[in-house]
């Protein structure tokens, strides 16, 4: 008997954004249902609107649970927590719609705790609404991490063109240099390597940027951030049989990457990672948060106020999302036929 296809949270995110309609277009898409089995933790009422905003005739069903939702063409199945007002506007800032979207992910975060979802997939939240709201962490990452009782947690960007994941992410420059030690630098890789793997690639090669520019070139930039902080990692991954390579400059690890030198770049923080993904892949980019009970995956946009409800959003990084969700999440995609 196949093996059923992963049942995946799918949070709206801020119903003022675009999320409602990247959802809607993403979950009617005929490829999405050969490998997943999507369920909307939302509000059923916003998701007609964003159907309507669309043009598009599908049916919205509110289901009490992820178990109880039904799997056919023009169907999308949500867990209606109903908590948007009814004349909520959009792309204007709101303190419902941020706690609203708050409320989403802890939902799918129960889920995922209770092992009644195989992964979690997000649609954008606003930061700035969010905490307006009175929850104030840094994003879905750090969210997700509280909610599951998860102490470290690592954030990676993927494209076809390159994938990489962060050391630090959310925190200043200087304080990011200061975090960076040989345990974290560890655990990143390992996390990284161990999602290379669910994805399909066993034996992946990972090129770990150095801090300083030419990563220190032996010395002449930094104060030796690399032999300290770096190496040591890099050579216990290497006894336990991970192909983590570097310290590498990173002005040129991720051109490597691009043309197939490297399956994975440990960046040491954020816009050293995130500055080239976003040159080579952003229009396709998925965000997974790594390390959680089931791994998450977001497109790696934001909630695009100046086009929510105007229909013209892209829902092509919400798709690619729930793919890659699918393939790494805890039990085995098997596509339809």
């Amino acid at each position: 008997m196949p093996t059923p296809l992963p049942l995946i949270a799918v949070t709206m995110g801020d119903g003022a954004g675009i999320g409602p309609e990247v959802v809607v277009a993403a979950l009617l898409d005929d490829a999405v249902l050969t490998r997943c089995r999507p369920v909307v933790i939302g509000d059923a009422r916003r998701l007609r609107e964003a159907a309507r905003v669309l043009g598009l005739d599908c049916e919205i069903a509110a289901v009490d649970h992820p178990r109880d939702a039904e799997f056919t063409p023009g169907r999308v199945n949500v867990v209606d927590l109903g908590l948007l007002p009814a004349d909520l506007p959009w792309g204007k800032l709101s303190r419902f719609a941020g706690d609203a979207a708050y409320a989403y992910v802890r939902r799918a975060a129960e889920l995922a705790v209770a092992g009644e979802v195989h992964a979690i997939c997000t649609a954008p939240l606003n930061k700035e609404a969010l905490h307006t709201a009175g929850h104030l962490y840094p994003g879905h990452t750090e969210l997700l991490a509280h909610l599951t009782g998860t102490e470290e947690v690592s954030m990676m960007l993927s494209t076809e063109t390159v994938k990489v994941i962060h050391v630090t992410t959310h925190i200043g420059l200087i304080d990011a240099v200061h975090r960076v030690e040989p345990g974290l630098v560890e655990r990143t890789v390992r996390r990284g390597h161990e999602a290379m793997v669910r994805a399909g690639t066993p034996n992946p090669v990972i090129g770990v940027c150095g801090i300083n520019p030419h990563a220190g070139e032996n010395g002449l930039f930094g104060y030796g951030e690399e032999d300290e902080k770096i190496v040591p990692a890099l050579e216990k991954l290497r006894a336990d049989g991970v192909d983590a390579r570097g310290p590498l400059p990173a002005d040129t690890a991720f051109f490597l990457a691009s043309r197939g030198d490297y399956d994975l770049i440990v960046a040491m923080y954020h816009d050293q990672g995130h500055g080239p993904v976003k040159v080579l892949g952003i229009e396709a980019g998925v965000n997974l948060t790594v390390g959680l009970p089931v791994i998450r995956t977001s497109v790696d946009h934001g909630t695009a106020f100046d086009i929510a409800g105007t229909g013209t959003a892209e829902a092509g990084s919400m798709v690619e999302a729930l793919r890659q969700a699918a393939g790494m999440a805890t039990v085995p995609a098997t596509p339809a036929a």
